[in-house]
């Protein structure tokens, strides 16, 4: 791969002295509040497949395929983003992401649905992939003592991207488009009105993704937290203070378990979440019309990007408490609980539906958050980054499989407008049949063998550890 330029070079955001990690935080979030857009794909879900004359199914591909190139970007582009640092990596996200939309636009104005799929799906799920590991390894390292606040600060970000995306879509379609009315839940905006806000997004997200990238610092080679002491670490059974390499990582049994614990969570989450601006007003649907506005269904998502945001800090920091796998039997095993509810009395109340809802995506949102941390406490620092990147392929699968089995079961059902509570029902216990294979594959995580562990190997390698001896690699932060 071609040599960086000199101002995105790592060895450019060294801290020095005295620097505090408390700054690093809002460099991560002016990314992650950028990328988690992602999430608010519902607010204009309608829209498309009316300017497209498609179906549901096909439109959620534009989703899908971003949810595909995020985990397969972060697996393939894992071990650069660990050696050429968080700037670099940032830069690169910002320009696939904001590329993505501007193709995407294209492809809206154009009536080329394919272009979308280009452009938002491959180009901007790139900078999806790329833009969401490097803040993450970056918390790490500078968050050692407490690895689970740290990935949730960093991950929050991205769960709340749809706090801000959701209204704010609303208000520029209304914008652009005279004819739309968003507290109209018969109302549809116009594909022109998309198509301007793709390209309304494409630059604003650009401008303060760059603002990240060139505000985001690395710690120092000898930096640790002030009263550190690394040995309290090795009091916990499930922790390691050894380091494994990700070509060693993906040889362990422990690896594929988190795998599906994982794709589970995300399967079970995503397919919903994809599709929750019209699922609550289908649930609450009589006749032709639904008691739920589209405005009030935009505020849903963003209540639920709220849960999923708070999520992805609170339940993260308790597993600094209680431990990776406890706080992950809770998500999967009290979420398909809460599945299996919002399947039979969901529909019996609009607080309930939204109560259950909120949880659920609460724990969506603490398994994305908390799964760094458990490869940091198996894996160790080392790789972290790219061994996080290769366990994204979850998410990638995930984000085929959670969207056709919600989108599947509704165009069996009907069509859109039309739907009701029970066309929802099979989509729903299917999740909590997903949610329960992964609670067993948590159960059966074990510390990594002695075996797989690196002699000697540096916390930060030059060179991506698969291609050279067994701890060749210096260090270099």
């Amino acid at each position: 791969m071609p040599a960086l330029p000199a101002f995105l070079a790592r060895e450019r955001t060294v801290a020095g002295p005295g620097y505090s990690r408390w700054l690093i935080p809002p460099a991560a979030l002016a990314v992650h509040l950028c990328i988690g857009q992602v999430y608010a794909t519902s607010v204009y879900k309608n829209a498309l497949v009316a300017h497209f004359d498609s179906s549901l199914t096909a439109v959620g591909w534009i989703f899908s395929i971003a949810i595909v190139m995020l985990g397969l970007s972060a697996a393939v582009m894992g071990t650069w983003v660990d050696r050429n640092g968080p700037r670099a990596a940032m830069f690169a996200s910002a320009c696939f992401w904001s590329t993505g939309f501007l193709v995407g636009a294209l492809g809206i104005a154009s009536g080329q649905l394919w272009l979308v799929y280009l452009g938002y799906g491959v180009i901007g799920g790139i900078g999806l992939g790329i833009g969401y590991i490097s803040p993450v390894s970056t918390l790490i390292k500078w968050f050692p003592d407490r690895p689970g606040l740290a990935t949730g600060m960093a991950i929050m970000g991205f769960g709340g991207g749809a706090l801000v995306a959701s209204p704010v879509s609303g208000r520029l379609m209304e914008l652009y488009d005279s004819g739309y009315d968003a507290a109209d839940s018969g109302s549809v905006a116009s594909g022109n009105a998309v198509m301007l806000l793709f390209l309304t997004l494409g630059v604003v997200y650009l401008a303060f993704m760059m603002f990240g990238a060139f505000t985001v610092r690395v710690p120092a080679d000898d930096w640790k937290p002030e009263g550190w002491d690394p040995s309290e670490v090795k009091q916990k059974s499930m922790v390691t203070t050894a380091s494994v390499s990700a070509g060693n990582a993906i040889r362990t049994p422990q690896f594929y378990l988190l795998w599906v614990v994982l794709f589970c969570n995300v399967t079970a989450g995503i397919g919903i979440l994809e599709q929750a601006s019209p699922m609550i007003q289908d649930f609450f649907r009589d006749g032709s019309s639904s008691a739920v506005t589209a405005a009030a269904a935009g505020g849903f998502v963003g209540l639920l990007s709220i849960a999923n945001m708070a999520g992805r800090f609170v339940w993260s920091s308790t597993s600094d408490v209680v431990g990776r796998k406890p706080i992950y039997m809770v998500y999967l095993g009290v979420g398909l609980v809460l599945y299996f509810l919002l399947a039979t009395v969901g529909a019996n109340s609009t607080a309930l539906f939204v109560l259950l809802a909120a949880v659920i995506l609460s724990f969506y949102g603490g398994g994305f958050a908390t799964i760094p941390a458990y490869l940091r406490d198996l894996f160790g620092t080392y790789q972290v980054g790219a061994i996080h990147g290769r366990l994204l392929t979850a998410w990638a699968a995930a984000g085929i499989a959670g969207p056709l089995i919600v989108n599947a079961f509704l165009d069996a059902q009907g069509t859109p407008g039309e739907l009701t509570a029970d066309a929802y029902r099979p989509a729903l216990l299917t999740m909590v049949g997903v949610l329960g294979v992964g609670f067993v594959a948590n159960l059966l995580v074990r510390p990594v063998a002695e075996r797989f562990h690196e002699p000697h190997a540096p916390a930060e390698p030059t060179t991506d550890a698969e291609t050279q001896p067994s701890g060749a690699g210096r260090s270099e932060r």
